[in-house]
């Protein structure tokens, strides 16, 4: 299984279309194409499908809050899947979106109220590298969707989403993040992923594998008070897959199965495998920061 490295050179000219929105009197809107060497910092509002070009560099630093507005008429141009309704950052080049513990990076929707859907999400199409860390995504359709991208997720926290990571034919390092009460935590097909020591709490489903997955390693996480289901195998996941050497919430076998939806309620599905399987939570699951 290959391990997904990620480096990202970023220019440190200033150009036109630097953003700090800390410089600003006030918060900077963001709408259409952004190219070039860009810096967030502050308060950024995006309005619409905004897109990052190709060759583009973006970094978010520390503490910035990314707010998502309703899109104005004629700014929702893409709604329809891969993309989601309501305004979204697509980005086609780099992406780096670090944090620290005591300054994290906020995606969520202008209105500190509103549901699940309020945004669309960042929508990586063909992105040569984006990392994440110390993030907290909110409110979206789907936070982070991934198509043919290269990613690093850490120390990040997703809640409230309707799904948190969604992901195809992608290279993905999902690690020591928390999902919390998302419609789903994770969903994917195809693809490479590395999903580690995750804490999985109070989602409707944990795992959602909808076709396919190969070169996957799922394993120390931690998946509890899943309202649905802690695993969900899609139409076209005829084959066994190989979830061992995670905790379940329990360690009773029959209690463990009943949260899976697959081979044992529909026989052209296949199994989870399951065993061996962790016997109490793993203290090392989740963030470190964020507890």
């Amino acid at each position: 299984m290959p391990r997904l490295f990620i480096a990202i050179s970023l220019p440190l000219l200033v150009t036109s279309l630097l953003l700090l929105a800390g410089c600003a009197s006030r918060p900077t809107v963001v709408r259409g194409e952004l190219r070039g060497p860009l810096v967030w910092e502050g308060e950024v509002r995006i309005s619409g499908d905004v897109v990052l070009g190709e060759g583009s560099d973006l970094v978010i630093r520390p503490g910035t809050t990314v707010l998502f507005l309703d899109p104005a008429p004629g700014e929702d141009r893409l709604s329809e899947h891969p993309n989601f309704p309501g305004s979204e950052l697509i980005v086609r080049g780099h992406l780096r979106a670090e944090g620290t513990a005591s300054s994290p990076i906020t995606f969520r929707h202008a209105e500190t109220s509103a549901p699940a859907g309020s945004w669309g999400g960042i929508n990586l199409e063909k992105s040569p590298g984006a990392t994440f860390r110390h993030c907290r995504f909110t409110q979206a359709d789907s936070a982070l969707h991934s198509q043919e991208s290269r990613a690093l997720v850490e120390q990040s926290l997703f809640e409230g989403n309707r799904v948190g990571v969604r992901f195809h034919s992608s290279a993905m390092r999902i690690a020591h993040n928390l999902f919390r009460e998302n419609g789903t935590a994770i969903r994917f097909h195809f693809g490479a992923p590395s999903i580690l020591a995750n804490r999985l709490e109070g989602n409707g489903k944990g795992f959602f594998i909808t076709s396919h997955p190969e070169d996957y390693l799922i394993e120390g996480n931690s998946v509890t008070g899943s309202r649905e289901y802690s695993v969900v195998l899609g139409e076209e996941v005829p084959e066994d897959v190989d979830l061992a050497g995670n905790y379940w919430g329990s360690v009773d076998p029959a209690v463990i199965e009943e949260g899976f939806f697959d081979g044992r309620r529909e026989g052209h599905l296949g199994r989870v495998r399951y065993r061996p399987f962790v016997l109490s939570p793993i203290a090392e699951a989740g963030p470190t920061w964020n507890r």
